[in-house]
């Protein structure tokens, strides 16, 4: 269990539903001001964090390809779920 998770705080995927669920409230348009102004700052600090977290990962993964002392990436390809360079 990750330290932010033992701390109470939602998970990525928990996050990014949540901010889902935002979204569509906002965009029906059927809150009051007040109600939309709590939403987006919500909204806001969801985004924050997901995007704290993807930048988190990328960190790692950039560890994981260390190779001989010098670090390398190479971009990912998603429709296939592996890295665009094979060797």
């Amino acid at each position: 269990m990750s330290e932010e998770r033992a701390q109470g705080q939602p998970s990525f995927e928990e996050a990014l539903e949540r901010l889902e669920e935002v979204v569509r409230r906002l965009e029906e348009g059927e809150l009051t001001l007040e109600e939309s102004l709590r939403l987006f700052r919500e909204g806001m600090e969801l985004a924050r964090r997901c995007s704290r977290m993807l930048e988190e990962a990328e960190g790692k993964v950039r560890v994981l390809l260390e190779e001989d002392g010098q670090v390398w990436t190479e971009p990912y390809r998603a429709e296939r779920g592996n890295p665009a360079h094979a060797g």
